[in-house]
């Protein structure tokens, strides 16, 4: 089964990280990648950029519009995920747990859009 594990981002909390704080988030990401690649169980995995380089695209009145706006007003954003092919749920939010001490993880299992629309 396929999963994606959400990393939720908080500048104001990433700045109140000391510098070896930060050292040990990238040495668990690269822990976590390194460990998720040997036991066959990572497909992919990146980092996203700063949300002010994201555009939004809309449809309206036939028309494909794209911008950069609207902006929310959050805290968070999302700052990067894995997607990994794991046995169960119980595994993936194992791996999920190595990276939450330092914010917020989402675990989500990916939906089969072929089963689900019976195609």
């Amino acid at each position: 089964m396929k999963y994606v594990i959400l990393i939720h981002s908080n500048p104001a909390a990433w700045d109140a990280l000391t510098e070896a704080q930060k050292v040990e988030v990238g040495r668990r990401h690269l822990a976590l990648t390194g460990d998720l690649a040997a036991s066959g169980e990572l497909i992919v995995t990146e980092a996203l950029a700063d949300p002010s380089m994201t555009r939004h695209v809309m449809v309206r009145d036939g028309r494909t519009v794209a911008g950069d706006g609207p902006f929310a007003e959050v805290k968070e954003h999302l700052a990067g995920f894995y997607l990994v092919d794991c046995d169960s749920m119980d595994r993936a939010l194992a791996h999920a747990a190595r990276l939450a001490p330092y914010g917020e993880i989402e675990v989500r299992p990916v939906m089969d859009l072929h089963a689900v629309l019976d195609v």
